[in-house]
């Protein structure tokens, strides 16, 4: 019963060869049968089995929504009125959401079926889905691998055919790195084209909505539908929503960007380099323009996101506190040492470690000689990358440096676990559109992904040369 576009789905409800309950009866049958893989930490199978009876009558009406049918599962960060939010985190045990997020409300609109809220790395931080308070997500491609981070299980929803399409969170490749690692299209979307409305917020200027899905198609219809003005969000953008849904591959010709010095580097496993360089000869073939590029800052990228993310994520998460909502140690004397006691036992080792030098990196005597000068880097690099573009149409890369690695194996050295996010943090960095699509796999059988970032407000270009990359086989 997989479907690798809506449209199809949606031409098969029409055509009655099946039904909107038969279909989520088929995922709530999948999602027990493979629950070692820990992609959901709740389901909403009665909730979602009702709202599949209604939608089928709205389908034989014909007034159902552009999302008829479709079964949507949503990470552990986007708020769904009087459901569990949790952010992958103890500190929010027994929380439900007051309201919804404006994306998703907008997917709920069309009639799209929320099946269940996923797994995460606690807070949206790590880069293996093994930070989770609830256990780490398996990849279905092989069970001892992790599925990337921090939107793990919303990958491996889609890639273990869980449901049709999930909604992660993106904020320096937790969208794309697990994309990558599954086998699956991941995009991220210019920040502010999607409101951050109900979005737990990790690091406010990095963070981003953005869809996994089976095919390119459904992120842009799943873009479109999300996007656009929110009440609710003053950094949301004004500029108005293209179609992105009516999205073809083209003949056009681009002329196409890589960073040569990042596909020759050791750091690269030999089959992610091989697939890369594969998809890029194949791109001159078709007659494309291959424009390699010299980025000596790219050596910065990590440090300036992590400086600034940390700085942004301890004063986020500075709310969660034991007052109001969530966890609370109930042995605590005084105030401080309520404080104390309910964030050191209800953050997790990843999510305290990031606060910790996050208040280091803004106290009086360090805040000029790390967040000043990375702010200052940050927007050298956004410069730089502009000025690539004046240059070519589009930058290609791998996704990540390597396939999905075994649990474990990179989790008590955290250099080498930043290192999975060398080639997706630029596109947060600098504000701009990517997406990850399929690239083979590895020797091994594990999923490769191939990265295209675009330029500002660009995502259907973007979505049309990816679609174009995609039928080079």
């Amino acid at each position: 019963m997989t479907y690798k576009t809506y449209a199809t789905y949606r031409q098969s409800l029409q055509n009655k060869e099946t039904t909107i309950p038969q279909v989520v009866q088929y995922f709530l049958a999948r999602i027990e049968k493979n629950q070692d893989l820990n992609v959901f930490l709740e389901v909403y199978d009665q909730e979602a089995l009702a709202n599949a009876e209604l939608i089928q009558n709205k389908i034989e009406n014909g007034t159902a929504g552009r999302l008829a049918g479709m079964v949507i599962g949503i990470k552990d960060v986007l708020a769904y009125k009087d459901h569990g939010l949790q952010s992958g985190s103890k500190i929010l045990d027994g929380f439900k959401s007051q309201f919804t997020a404006t994306a998703i409300q907008r997917l709920i609109d069309e009639d799209c079926i929320i099946i269940g809220r996923q797994n995460c790395d606690e807070f949206a931080m790590g880069s293996s889905n093994e930070n989770s308070a609830f256990g780490p997500t398996l990849n279905y491609a092989d069970k001892t691998r992790v599925p990337g981070g921090s939107s793990g299980a919303s990958a491996v929803a889609v890639q273990a055919d869980l449901c049709h399409a999930s909604i992660g969170s993106d904020t320096g490749g937790s969208v794309r790195q697990p994309a990558g690692f599954c086998g699956v299209v991941g995009l991220k979307p210019t920040y502010s084209r999607i409101s951050r409305w109900g979005l737990a917020a990790y690091a406010s200027s990095f963070d981003c909505i953005g869809p996994v899905t089976h095919s390119i198609e459904d992120a842009a219809l799943l873009l479109e539908i999300m996007a656009g003005l929110d009440q609710y969000d003053s950094t949301v953008s004004n500029l108005p929503v293209e179609d992105y849904s009516s999205v073809t591959s083209t003949s056009k010709k681009y002329k196409i960007g890589y960073f040569e010095d990042a596909i020759n580097s050791e750091g690269i496993s030999a089959d992610v380099k091989a697939n890369t360089l594969v998809k890029l000869e194949k791109l001159k073939l078709a007659g494309h323009t291959m424009v390699p590029i010299s980025f000596p800052k790219m050596k910065y990228l990590l440090p300036t996101y992590y400086i600034l993310t940390m700085a942004e994520a301890s004063s986020n998460l500075s709310r969660y506190d034991g007052i109001r909502y969530g966890y609370r140690n109930q042995n605590a004397k005084n105030l401080e040492d309520l404080y104390k006691k309910t964030r050191g036992e209800g953050f997790g080792k990843e999510v305290k470690k990031r606060i910790m030098l996050g208040s280091f990196i803004l106290s009086a005597d360090y805040y000029d000689a790390y967040y000043t000068k990375a702010q200052r880097v940050r927007r050298i690099i956004k410069e730089e990358t502009e000025a690539f573009f004046k240059e070519v149409d589009f930058i290609v890369s791998p996704t990540t440096p390597t396939p999905a690695f075994k649990i474990g194996v990179k989790s008590t050295d955290p250099m080498e676990m930043f290192l999975a996010d060398i080639f997706t943090v630029h596109a947060n960095v600098v504000g701009l559109p990517s997406i990850s699509i399929p690239n083979g796999t590895s020797a091994e059988g594990l999923p490769i992904g191939f990265q295209v970032l675009g330029t500002e407000f660009g995502e259907k270009n973007m979505l049309e040369f990816a679609l174009n990359v995609q039928k080079l086989v």
